[in-house]
């Protein structure tokens, strides 16, 4: 990777105001002026998308009933929706009201709270490890649920993050799913031999080992060859399970491990695939890079016996972003709600096949912040600042550090330069109506989406974070300076054999193996004017008398 200029960060609080113009324009020409108004009531800031009700809705825990809502009942729930606004209004609000139906269901009379109870939806899975009673957050049934309840759910992921991370999870592990990087039969080949493994070492008492889910695709393999599998032990049949994209949809807290093999773009994808409640991953390191892959395959057998076992596992919540694209119509009189994604790497909004500077109207809790006149920008989390955000000259930030990095693209001034934003702050990019071109949206690489004049994508902090299996507390410092090389020098300055010369106990013939020949470097002489050293020409001078 290229050599990145060291630009330190802007730290920007919740009061933030527009950048000053550094273009001496008068106000009537200011380019942070917005060329048009703000976008309607559908798409503020304050209103919150369907996509994202129903991601709340399907993972709402319930106890003794892990199963989600099905696809027909979520559908039914929003059934009416039309293209009309009071009907899309009338839609969400119906299951704002489902989901809270539910929050109120499962309330017991211990608990005065009729909300969800914990904003990650871990908490049954860790509740000995982690105190609810610190990270409880209160949606109440308003008449419309605002981002500022919905941002504290992000703050109360914070506080999850940080009591996983004080000590191990102890969990009886029975279903393990695989994700094997695409495009590489050799990792075919260790899928069948890690599922294999884990089909036959025995677990908690039993005879035999957990249910492995592998992709779907594997089923035909003649190098995965499941046929031989389940020929060894007749109990494997109802072992030896695949996964889908739909299943990871309805059912993704049925896994209790996430095994990736593959680099970094896998991790993403498992981030791709869990579009809401993510299983805890770990990641073994079989790709090109590895910032996100800390664990050797070659010990997975020591890894997994001991994160399987009585040693348990660190979990890491590592920040999400849930990106919504809004979309106006030929009017431009009302916003609809357009595709939606989590995620983990960086949103990247550029000018694409334009030849045009990209014209983008940056707005932080519904207020101007300024007018982005760039190539483009990047909005990465932590774990994406060692990413796109890196190269396009980016801070470093360590991953347990709630932002999110502003990165410009090659931007038309100067003084545009990276920033650090709270994490409480919701983001909205628009394509100003009488922008030149229109703008492309990319997320975590993947699912590019144009954006056209009037069009705009929303950036918050998501209440559905990524766990990770961490291998040790130094880990990320560990990844930066293997892969990066970060303040790593070829070699370290070897320090002076000091012995017996430096107390100046050595004479003439006596330890002469203890003695430097060369004392001093050369041309090194003291000064007369009693300063540390004296240049050679003034030595000559002093000798002339000069």
């Amino acid at each position: 990777m290229a050599s990145v200029p060291s630009v330190p960060p802007v730290i920007v609080g919740n009061n933030t105001s527009a950048a000053p113009d550094s273009t001496g324009s008068s106000s009537a020409d200011d380019p942070r002026t917005p060329s048009s108004a703000g976008p309607a009531a559908g798409g503020t800031c304050s209103s919150i998308p369907r996509q994202t009700i129903m991601k709340a809705l399907a993972s709402v825990a319930r106890k003794n009933k892990p199963e989600t809502l099905s696809l027909d009942n979520m559908l039914a729930v929003q059934n009416g929706a039309g293209n009309s606004a009071p009907a899309s209004a009338a839609s969400s609000q119906r299951l704002a009201d489902a989901l809270h139906d539910l929050a109120r269901k499962q309330s017991t009379p211990s608990t005065a709270l009729t909300a969800m109870q914990s904003p990650c939806f871990y908490h049954q899975r860790f509740d000995d490890a982690v105190d609810i009673a610190k990270v409880l957050e209160e949606i109440k049934n308003d008449e419309s649920m605002s981002h500022s309840r919905l941002v504290q759910t992000a703050t109360g992921v914070r506080e999850v993050s940080k009591q996983l991370q004080r000590r191990p999870i102890k969990r009886a592990v029975r279903n393990v799913m695989i994700v094997t990087k695409a495009r590489d039969n050799q990792l075919v080949h260790l899928t069948r031999e890690l599922a294999t493994w884990l089909l036959r070492t025995p677990r908690y008492g039993s005879h035999v080992g957990v249910n492995v889910y592998v992709d779907a695709k594997l089923r035909n393999s003649r190098r995965f060859n499941a046929g031989s599998i389940l020929a060894d032990d007749a109990r494997f049949e109802h072992m030896l399970k695949y996964w889908t994209p739909d299943l990871c949809w309805s059912q993704p807290e049925m896994f209790d491990l996430v095994l990736t093999l593959g680099g970094d773009g896998t991790v993403l994808f498992t981030s791709w695939l869990f579009q809401r409640v993510v299983p805890p991953v770990l990641s073994f390191s079989l790709g090109s890079l590895g910032f996100l892959t800390t664990f050797e395959f070659e010990k997975y057998k020591d890894h997994l016996s001991r994160v399987m076992g009585d040693d348990g596992m660190k979990i890491n919540l590592r920040m999400r972003f849930t990106c919504t694209v809004w979309r106006h119509d030929s009017r431009g009189q009302r916003m609809d709600e357009g595709e939606q994604f989590e995620v983990l790497n960086e949103l990247v909004i550029d000018r694409g096949p334009s030849p045009y500077v990209s014209n983008l109207e940056l707005y932080g809790d519904d207020e101007l912040l300024t007018v982005v006149q760039a190539d483009g920008c990047i909005f990465s989390t932590p774990t994406g600042s060692t990413a796109y955000s890196l190269s396009a000259g980016g801070s470093l930030v360590h991953p347990d550090i709630p932002a999110i990095l502003l990165t410009p693209i090659c931007p038309h001034t100067l003084s545009f330069r990276p920033m650090v934003l709270s994490d409480t702050m919701a983001l909205r990019v628009a394509v100003p109506r009488n922008s030149r071109a229109t703008a492309y949206c990319a997320f975590d690489g993947k699912g590019r989406i144009e954006l056209r004049q009037g069009d705009h994508v929303t950036i918050t902090a998501s209440q559905y974070p990524f766990p990770t299996v961490t291998r040790t507390d130094t880990e990320w410092f560990d990844s930066v300076s293997r892969t990066l090389r970060w303040n790593v020098r070829a070699a370290a300055q070897k320090p002076f054999d000091a012995g017996s010369v430096a107390d100046g106990v050595s004479s003439q013939g006596e330890n002469d193996d203890n003695c430097w020949d060369i004392d001093t470097d050369s041309a090194y002489y003291p000064s007369e004017e009693g300063s540390v050293s004296t240049s050679p020409v003034r030595r000559q001078m002093s000798m002339l008398g000069l």
